[in-house]
């Protein structure tokens, strides 16, 4: 009977279920909306590692527009080893993160590893946060953080820790000062672009920013006369 029983799970066994493991994985990688992955990763025991493993495969991850918070999106993250671009924006319904998030993100294998790292209008984020953050993010190239509260010290922070950022995003960050654009232009070399509209910032600060980068491009065109540098 015990025998018959165990023919009887084989016979009802869905086609996916026998799929290999890897394409398995691979199909749940295709899957856009978390909460379709919570349902998948209930199915069964199967089904939840390879969630995981899909999850372990992904190199950009956006939480841009979900309804998460900060346990929910760390969850995620701690299992995105390979993960390079993440986007945490807050849209009307969508991400809610706070400093606590941004603390246990940092503890995140993949953090060190980011290009890109989007925490654009996350109002409930301050300095204490984005340092902690920031100073594991050592590889960052490309850095959105327009539309928060975030004043120099993050800057400082940033100037210390992302020595490979190319272009950030400070749109409407008007608690930062010129002091705190200067430390970041004279330390991230490889900067290219700053994204400054809406900063309560002189047109001489962008002078000066120029003066020790002429190739910077402050952003969006237009905000600046033309200037010589020499």
């Amino acid at each position: 009977m015990k025998r018959k029983g165990v023919e009887e799970v084989d016979d009802q066994e869905t086609p996916i279920d026998r799929l290999p493991f890897d394409l398995l994985a691979h199909i749940f990688a295709l899957l856009t909306c978390f909460k379709d992955l919570a349902q998948t990763s209930a199915v069964s025991r199967k089904w939840r590692e390879g969630v995981k493993e899909s999850l372990a495969r992904r190199e950009s991850l956006s939480f841009s527009g979900w309804k998460v918070n900060d346990d929910s999106t760390t969850r995620l993250v701690l299992l995105a080893y390979r993960l390079k671009e993440l986007d945490i924006s807050r849209s009307r319904w969508g991400c809610q993160i706070t400093d606590r998030g941004l603390y246990q993100l940092s503890t995140a294998r993949c953090i060190s590893n980011l290009s890109s790292l989007s925490l654009w209008g996350t109002t409930g984020i301050t300095d204490t946060g984005v340092v902690q953050l920031i100073s594991r993010a050592s590889s960052l190239q490309h850095l959105n953080i327009g539309g928060t509260f975030i004043t120099d010290i993050s800057l400082f922070a940033i100037a210390g820790s992302c020595p490979q950022l190319k272009t950030i995003v400070l749109w409407g960050c008007r608690h930062v000062t010129e002091n705190g654009l200067l430390a970041l232009v004279n330390e991230c070399r490889k900067l290219e672009s700053i994204n400054a509209w809406g900063m309560r910032v002189t047109v001489d600060c962008f002078i000066g920013l120029l003066t020790i980068s002429p190739a910077l491009q402050i952003q969006p065109k237009g905000m600046l006369p033309n200037i010589a540098v020499f």
